[in-house]
């Protein structure tokens, strides 16, 4: 999914920023793109050993039969070891909304016990985030699927879709706190 969001500025100058979920191309940053919602050198320096072990994990496993008792030890432990390894990603997130407030994905998302893998990735959380550490405010969101049709066929090339359920809008309510405001105070 790619997003642009068109925002005003105090001086009422218009800007667009523009967002990709995920990765483009295997990266995290792209010059002329919002950043993710997390320091990518703390997300590397956390991520790159514990893949290597759970990795490490996956390939012993595959030395055992699948109905022995080895096999499902070690696939308990890299089990623990994913789940553990996705409790601390989410917490290098940092949101910022139009009020000036600042939280992680579990402060923003108050409805949730658990978050899906990828939450914060998509294209409007990066967007309005971005967006209030610029002290600028949002004026409209699109976002639109651009590649081949997905495996589940529920995004098809050049269409628009609104954020999605499950990542986007648990986190939207806290994002836009503000937003109304700050666009009023910027004459619109």
């Amino acid at each position: 999914m790619f997003g642009v969001l068109e925002c005003l500025a105090a001086d009422a100058s218009r800007h667009w920023l523009f967002a990709f979920s995920g990765q483009f191309n295997g990266r995290w940053l792209v010059p002329g793109w919002v950043p993710p919602l997390f320091d990518v050198d703390a997300f590397q320096a956390l991520v790159t050993p514990v893949e290597r072990r759970i990795k490490e994990l996956g390939r012993l496993m595959a030395d055992h039969p699948r109905t022995g008792e080895r096999h499902r030890v070690l696939r308990r432990q890299r089990k623990q070891l994913s789940r553990h390894l996705m409790a601390a990603i989410h917490k290098l997130y940092r949101l910022t909304n139009f009020r000036g407030q600042q939280g992680g994905l579990e402060e923003a998302c108050r409805t949730r016990t658990t978050m899906p893998t990828g939450m914060g990735d998509c294209c409007a959380p990066k967007l309005l985030a971005h967006a209030a550490t610029l002290d600028l405010a949002p004026i409209s969101l699109a976002e639109f699927y651009f590649g081949r049709e997905n495996r589940s066929k529920n995004r098809q090339h050049g269409c628009f879709y609104p954020p999605c359920h499950d990542k986007c809008q648990p986190l939207l309510g806290f994002l836009l706190c503000g937003a109304d405001q700050k666009r009023a105070a910027y004459g619109r």
